[in-house]
């Protein structure tokens, strides 16, 4: 498949641009045991972010009642055409998704989806992060990057992977490794390994709570890693070491405890904490 695609590529004149991260998977039976991930059947809708030359479009195809691809680079149209041919059910929108406003995409799904993606490796972040937070129909997220990246997605408290990012994907649901993908499945060939992680969304979870100032406890608690849960939050939100000591007392956690070491249960508990000595008088 991979020289199929070098020729499809060559025929339509398109060359690869590193800035878009264009590395495109090429082993069928890989693309099939991703697109089977999320679950879809022929009723639900699935939002696909990059499409490349199609090949894991038209697998998704093949399982969902509705596909609607995003891409940026519309010099890929007819290498979609044809590689989408008799897809009815495929809708290509050539954009940056992340210009778009979460309303318009959603509005595109028409009622709740699921996420699938090859995402491009300068922009993962950036797009997990804005679906977690501002998504309102999402099922859930199965999405292939960097090797590293996935092991941050997935971490446990109280391991180098650790950080922020695991915490805010905890926050709306939870992160789990389905397949690792040797970089040497990719057309190009790209520097590093890759796998593909599954983020299930929660709607529920941690309901009631103020998510955007957790995200900023969370931010505190991970400022400095060598410095102590209660000093970060001293430095960051200004907060006198009394009434920092009393936050982390409240929120059942130990005294001297670092960021690091804390769930995204802890992170709502301590916000809480934060709010109510700050109240105190």
């Amino acid at each position: 498949m991979a020289e199929s695609l070098k020729k499809l590529l060559s025929e339509s004149g398109v060359t690869l641009k590193k800035a878009y991260g264009q590395n495109f998977l090429t082993d069928i039976t890989l693309l099939d045991k991703i697109a089977e991930i999320p679950g879809a059947k022929k009723t639900d809708g699935v939002l696909e972010i990059g499409c490349g030359a199609g090949a894991l479009t038209s697998a998704l195809a093949l399982r969902a009642g509705k596909v609607v691809g995003y891409e940026i680079d519309e010099r890929l149209k007819p290498v979609l055409s044809r590689a989408l041919s008799g897809a009815d059910n495929v809708t290509l929108v050539f954009k940056d998704i992340m210009k778009e406003s979460m309303e318009s995409v959603e509005r595109r799904m028409g009622g709740e989806y699921f996420l699938c993606a090859n995402l491009p490796y300068y922009i993962t972040t950036p797009i997990i992060m804005r679906f977690l937070e501002d998504a309102v129909f999402l099922r859930s997220m199965t999405v292939m990057v960097q090797q590293e990246v996935a092991e941050r997605l997935a971490a446990k408290p109280a391991t180098p992977e650790y950080g922020a990012i695991t915490v805010g994907v905890n926050l709306r649901g939870s992160a789990k490794i389905m397949l690792n993908v040797p970089k040497e499945k990719f057309t190009p060939v790209p520097k590093v390994d890759s796998a593909v992680v599954k983020i299930e969304i929660e709607k529920n979870k941690f309901a009631g709570a103020d998510l955007k100032e957790v995200r900023n406890v969370v931010r505190a608690g991970f400022s400095s890693r060598r410095k102590t849960l209660e000093n970060n939050l001293i430095n960051i939100f200004k907060l006198p070491r009394e009434k920092a000591a009393q936050a982390i007392e409240r929120a059942g956690l130990k005294k001297g405890c670092r960021g690091e070491t804390l769930s995204a249960e802890d992170y709502v508990k301590l916000t809480e904490a934060i709010k109510n000595v700050r109240e105190d008088r």
